[in-house]
């Protein structure tokens, strides 16, 4: 089962910053991501999701891939292609994989101007090792579907210094 994990951060930009570093630890093995958003809220108060996972563009170049292909088997590939692109990126758009978009929306717009919020659904983590990498990052979690231990842990090494 994942572990919800909400961040709320001062700036704009830090919530990224620390987005792109567990998504390195990915790559390392220390930490199973299943979705991680980052929300802006401008200076207008307007929230803007930032997804990791960009759905319709990875069902136009699927779905392209699989019109083109089935094109070939009716003679025309072009418009088999351009066919599945379509249909790909619309079913990408209407797909919602990991955190409700409207409750990141919801909770984002609590946020002060000019700050952000990383939403992170954890599927399996080294916690040890992670919260080496991300302390002293700063932040505050609004909201975790962590043990209250585990929570005070990841809290006090976001707070602590380097």
């Amino acid at each position: 089962m994942s572990e919800l994990i909400v961040i709320a951060y001062e700036n704009q930009f830090e919530a990224e910053e620390v987005r792109i570093k567990l998504i390195k630890m990915q790559r390392d093995y220390l930490i199973d991501l299943e979705d991680a958003v980052v929300a802006v809220k401008s200076a207008e108060g307007k929230v803007k999701l930032n997804q990791a996972y960009q759905l319709t563009a990875a069902g136009a170049i699927s779905g392209g891939f699989w019109g083109a292909l089935i094109g070939l088997l009716f003679l025309n590939p072009l418009l088999g292609a351009a066919v599945g692109a379509g249909a790909g990126a619309i079913s990408g758009a209407l797909t919602d994989v990991g955190i409700n978009d409207d409750f990141m929306k919801e909770l984002a717009a609590t946020l002060k101007p000019n700050s952000s919020a990383l939403f992170v659904l954890v599927r399996k983590m080294t916690a040890d090792k992670v919260l080496e990498e991300i302390k002293g990052t700063g932040g505050k979690i609004l909201k975790t579907s962590l043990s209250h231990e585990d929570e005070e842990k990841l809290q006090s090494a976001l707070d602590s210094a380097k």
